[in-house]
């Protein structure tokens, strides 16, 4: 024989490898560290990550990798990078709808940081939030108020949860509760991946007059294990792009205005 099927079987045993340190990652890595943990060159680890990727395995992010739908979202500092343009889109969107002296909660998540950069020129702002990002951002700025929810930080995104943290939020109401999510489909609404940030944002929720769910277009049509609540709770859904038919049926059918970002404007649909 020709030898033919000797590269598929090799990048079939490595790209089982590398799906193997993912899952031992946490679901999430970066390519360098694959390579070392591998003992292969980068450029190897890019290539199965190509082939993974069309199988729709994996997902890739600057300079990094994440197993798909896992059940284990990618660290934050990997997700600041995952569809960067269309988070900024959106961030400038919500800043839009953001007066001066509002009072509003952010949650942990890789838009709510951008939309917390977006949001330093504004002025008196009264911020609940259990993000250490957003509080970075816009601690100490322009007369602000910021309040973070006290406990442990997560490892990997730098977020407070438990019941201290729930007890915490229960002592305000605000004007906006902004949210992110990881997944949203027509089927189930909009989801997240872990318990506690699911538990905490369902808590913002009903401590807000408005509640404005952020997620990116990448995030229509995936599934994740936690539903968030019933999607009539919520008010807004920014995003960069129109979505499906049938998740576009279900904004409607629960009476969810919709807000589409573009560089210039979010425009309402």
């Amino acid at each position: 024989m020709s030898g033919t099927s000797q590269p598929p079987l090799h990048s079939n045993h490595r790209e089982r490898e590398i799906l193997e340190e993912l899952r031992l990652a946490g679901g999430a890595s970066r390519i360098q560290f694959l390579a070392e943990r591998l003992g292969v060159s980068e450029e190897t680890i890019r290539r199965n990550i190509r082939s993974l990727e069309a199988n729709g395995l994996v997902t890739k992010v600057h300079g990094g990798v994440h197993i798909k739908d896992s059940m284990n979202e990618p660290p934050l500092h990997l997700r600041m990078n995952e569809n960067a343009e269309a988070k900024r889109m959106i961030a400038a969107a919500v800043a839009a709808m953001i007066e001066d002296g509002d009072a509003l909660f952010l949650d942990v998540g890789s838009t709510t940081a951008f939309i917390a950069v977006a949001l330093q020129k504004h002025q008196n702002l009264f911020v609940v939030t259990n993000a250490v990002a957003v509080a970075h951002a816009l601690a100490t700025r322009n007369g602000n108020r910021v309040f973070f929810a006290g406990g442990e930080l997560r490892g990997h995104d730098g977020g407070t949860f438990g019941m201290e943290a729930a007890n915490f939020l229960r002592r305000f109401n605000v004007r906006h509760a902004i949210l992110s999510v990881g997944a949203i489909n027509a089927a189930s609404g909009f989801m997240l991946h872990d318990l506690e940030e699911a538990e905490y944002s369902r808590e913002a929720a009903s401590r807000a007059e408005n509640r404005i769910v952020v997620a990116d277009s990448a995030k229509f049509g995936r599934s994740a294990p936690i539903v968030l609540s019933d999607p009539a709770t919520y008010d807004v859904l920014v995003t960069d792009d129109t979505p499906p038919a049938d998740i576009y049926a279900m904004l409607e059918r629960n009476e969810i205005e919709l807000v589409i970002a573009n560089r210039q404007r979010g425009e309402r649909r």
